[in-house]
């Protein structure tokens, strides 16, 4: 009896995980952009550190990132369980968030002059500076990353949520596939983000080591060029994500627009689901330059105030 027991415990174990599995899966899937726009965003993060103090910052970071999930992945479940309903209002908040960050670094680049005061610009000129307190300076840059990592884990977690939701997962389910993508996507993130900002120092070494050969040696060479060709390329690919994501969130929240998506790339006809990517891309950029423009807008308006008042 006790024997048969136990089988039947492990029949549902395994019908479990293999359930968890396939929801896995389906949260990767959904999140993958993001997870890419969060890489490029902490790899970028490091910038103005000194060569030396690159992976005790990262480690600082990551560290703050768990905690983060820690306090996130139990709010999730507590959502999902008590009250399901602001599960589709956080994520367009998140959508909209999202396609704000991407209109802003977009108009930063090309129209910068549209913009007010970049702080972070001024803040990495200064990090250069001889009296720069650095000490101070780290401190700041892990506050903020540890910050920005906890706005974008909980879009990563709520649309995790969605996702296993959408699939039918009860509330075990929903907390084992959170918990697993909060470790992977931290160890996942974190461990890449160290080796990227150190390929440059690796290919220096490598280049330096007069007994390491003439391949070993180029190979050095290469690497060190590529160094900042790939921080360029995932700088670039994270803004995408970050317009396709959040477009895409904000298309599926809004049932008329979602419907006009379709229209227009049924009536293209060729890669549909191409052509509705680009689209969710299109309407993130549009949303989010208009989010921006009325944050500017009011930031505007409140500097105006301050000068009056004084």
């Amino acid at each position: 009896m006790a024997g048969a027991s136990l089988l039947l415990l492990l029949d549902d174990i395994s019908l479990l995980m293999d359930d968890v599995s396939v929801m896995t899966k389906v949260a990767a899937r959904k999140t993958a952009g993001l997870v890419g726009d969060d890489l490029a965003l902490n790899a970028e993060q490091v910038t103005g550190v000194r060569p030396s103090r690159e992976l005790p910052v990262i480690w600082a970071v990551a560290k703050g990132s768990f905690v983060n999930k820690l306090i996130l992945v139990p709010a999730a479940l507590v959502i999902s369980y008590f009250i399901p309903w602001l599960i589709t209002p956080l994520l367009m908040i998140g959508g909209l968030f999202l396609s704000y960050e991407g209109a802003e670094k977009v108009i930063h680049k090309f129209w910068p002059t549209l913009l007010p005061h970049d702080e972070e610009h001024e803040a990495r000129r200064e990090a250069n500076a001889e009296d720069m307190d650095r000490v101070a300076f780290e401190k700041s840059k892990i506050k903020g990353a540890i910050r920005t990592d906890f706005i974008l884990s909980a879009e990563i977690l709520v649309i995790s949520l969605g996702a296993v939701t959408d699939v039918g997962g009860d509330i075990i389910e929903k907390g084992i596939v959170l918990s697993i993508v909060a470790i992977v996507v931290t160890v996942g993130i974190y461990g890449l983000v160290a080796g990227i900002v150190k390929i440059d120092d690796a290919g220096l070494h490598l280049i330096e080591n007069s007994e390491a050969g003439e391949s070993k040696r180029k190979l050095g060479e290469f690497m060190l060029s590529a160094a900042p060709k790939l921080m360029k390329f995932l700088s670039i690919a994270g803004t995408i994500a970050m317009f396709l994501v959040g477009g895409g969130i904000l298309v599926h929240g809004i049932s008329a627009l979602e419907h006009v998506v379709e229209s227009v790339a049924s009536q293209i006809g060729v890669l549909e689901g191409i052509v509705i990517m680009i689209l969710h891309g299109i309407v993130g950029f549009i949303i989010g330059a208009i989010v921006l423009a009325i944050i500017t807008m009011i930031g505007k308006m409140r500097g105006a105030d301050k000068k009056t008042a004084h």
